[in-house]
């Protein structure tokens, strides 16, 4: 008797066993997708422009904000022209945000006949610099950059057109 219900006992593990291996395994199917959409673009729709000016005695600052106000410091004078904030088209994938980011350091200005030279430092942008600032809402954004011109005096920064460039950079978040 005693054997079989060992024997009896052997199957029920068996069974339970078995029964437990086929509940412990299940298989399921899933889905991957993926999506491209469109490359982020930017072009330059007008150039930093600092007007027109003389640097005087001791020269000083122009500081051009995002939004195309001008100001001075120092012996700096205004002598009129055109002077403008930067601004770049963004385009991309409609609604998409992206991050934009302004020249690190300074930039260098030179005179195309001398060499000699101003820089353009304190970089700000509408909207501001950083990690998804920036929204392509219809698909494109504009954004302005203004800086801060520094100008030596007369001997320093003699007559004539400085020019030099600087990027800014957009990315998809």
């Amino acid at each position: 008797m005693r054997n079989v219900f060992l024997f009896i006992c052997c199957i029920l593990v068996c069974l339970v066993v078995g029964i437990s291996r086929a509940e412990a395994q299940v298989t399921a199917t899933g889905t991957a997708t993926a999506e491209i959409i469109e490359a982020l673009t930017s072009r330059e729709v007008s150039p930093l422009n600092f007007g027109r000016f003389s640097p005087e005695t001791q020269g000083g600052k122009i500081i051009l904000s995002p939004d195309g106000v001008q100001s001075v410091q120092g012996t700096v004078v205004l002598a009129g022209g055109t002077h403008s904030s930067a601004s770049f088209l963004v385009s991309g994938q409609y609604e998409a945000t992206f991050t934009i980011s302004l020249p690190l350091g300074p930039v260098v200005l030179t005179n195309l006949q001398n060499e000699k030279t101003m820089i353009v430092s304190d970089w700000q942008s509408s909207p501001a610099p950083g990690v998804g600032m920036g929204k392509l809402v219809g698909g494109s954004m504009t954004i302005y950059i203004g800086a801060t011109l520094n100008v030596g005096d007369m001997n320093a920064n003699p007559v004539g057109m400085y020019a030099g460039t600087f990027t800014v950079t957009c990315a998809y978040n």
